[in-house]
């Protein structure tokens, strides 16, 4: 009975949100043999100027490249 969790920078769109989830529903399958019933995914999306690296966050990033 996987549980996986993912955090990611929110922007994607729902699409990519759902693709995601399928294929780490399809790895999971893959990997242990996992039943996709039995699967539970937890995407956490961050915003920008809660997610840091490097002493700047994700929004001072952005801004920088702008």
């Amino acid at each position: 009975m996987p549980l996986i969790e993912v955090s990611i920078a929110r922007g994607r769109s729902p699409e990519q949100l759902r693709s995601l989830i399928n294929e780490l529903h399809l790895a999971a399958e893959k990997a242990v043999g996992a039943v996709p019933e039995n699967t539970t995914v937890i995407v956490r999306e961050i915003e920008h100027e809660h997610w840091s690296r490097g002493n700047q966050t994700l929004a001072e990033r952005n801004a920088a490249a702008r």
